[in-house]
């Protein structure tokens, strides 16, 4: 539970993509940061470069990182993989 106190009642509130906790009575200057707004109503997320939200990035890059290890003992996902890695760079060397 970090920081909250196990078996107390809490209220949750939000300011913008910030949710706070604090205990039932406490004022509001006792409230504690214990997460964030991960999904986002189609607004760009300022934290990424292409304004996808954070949590998915993190989830594309949990995958691509399974997909590198399967592919140390999977010889067809480790050809698709040699091939997507070959077309990526081929790409990048194209004059614009």
């Amino acid at each position: 539970m970090g920081s909250l106190t196990p078996g107390a009642e809490y209220i949750y509130e939000r300011n913008g993509d910030e949710i706070y906790a604090r205990e039932v009575g406490a004022p509001i200057q006792s409230r504690k940061l214990i997460g964030y707004r991960y999904e986002m109503d189609n607004t760009p997320d300022p934290r990424t470069s292409d304004g996808r939200p954070l949590i998915q990035h993190i989830r594309d890059d949990k995958l691509w990182g399974a997909i590198r290890r399967e592919a140390q003992t999977n010889p067809a996902l480790q050809k698709a993989l040699d091939r997507a890695i070959m077309i990526y760079r081929l790409s990048k060397d194209k004059p614009q």
